[in-house]
């Protein structure tokens, strides 16, 4: 697949697509994100601008028991105004590397350390409004110790067998879109149709 891939992208010329920046401005400078404005010159000469959000990027694990059960979580997401159900996971903090970002976040949120970790893939959850993206680790040899969460942070651990993850998927209880590609990373490579390569 990878091959025929690059056949297609080299049938292309990349400067028929790609936009310079031109000027720009930081119209919001949050805690942990920013939100930019930039003139840029498009392919064809005309000029447009662009709104979009810069993000730190994020780690997300796929905790997987023995058993064969996953541990999720359950937490209220306010621009959706809802419960969502999703893989642990947190915003890579500054000088951080993903699988330390992913390490913390696993036992801050649900009170599990692992002994083994695997990096899976990366993937660009909203390329159409931001920069962010999300390294996704599986993680096992599990081991329960106990949760930190952050004071505004308020989360329901729970354990789910894979198996039935899919399920979920296709009902359209799990939409989260970091859970739903970590969901299907994870039935590749319990079948061995795929691999995750082990970190050291």
């Amino acid at each position: 697949m990878a091959g025929q891939l690059d056949k297609v992208q080299q049938g292309f010329a990349d400067a028929d697509l790609i936009e310079a920046r031109m000027d720009g401005q930081t119209v919001y400078f949050g805690s942990f994100f920013r939100i930019e404005k930039d003139q840029v010159r498009l392919p064809d000469g005309a000029s447009a601008f662009r709104e979009f959000m810069r993000h730190p990027g994020a780690a997300a694990v796929i905790p997987l028991f023995e058993d064969g059960t996953v541990l999720l979580e359950r937490q209220f997401r306010y621009p959706m105004n809802r419960i969502f159900i999703e893989l642990p996971a947190g915003k890579i903090d500054r000088g951080e590397h993903s699988l330390e970002t992913a390490r913390r976040e696993l036992e801050e949120e649900t009170g599990y350390v692992a002994d083994e970790w695997y990096f899976v893939t990366t993937i660009h959850n909203a390329i159409g409004y931001s920069d962010e993206h999300i390294d996704l680790y599986l993680a096992k040899g599990l081991r329960k110790g106990t949760a930190h969460l952050d004071a505004e942070e308020f989360i329901q651990s729970f354990r789910m067998p894979a198996s039935e993850l899919v399920d979920g998927v296709r009902q359209g209880r799990i939409t989260d879109v970091k859970t739903v590609v970590g969901v299907f990373w994870l039935e590749k490579i319990i079948t061995g149709q795929w691999n995750a390569e082990k970190m050291a």
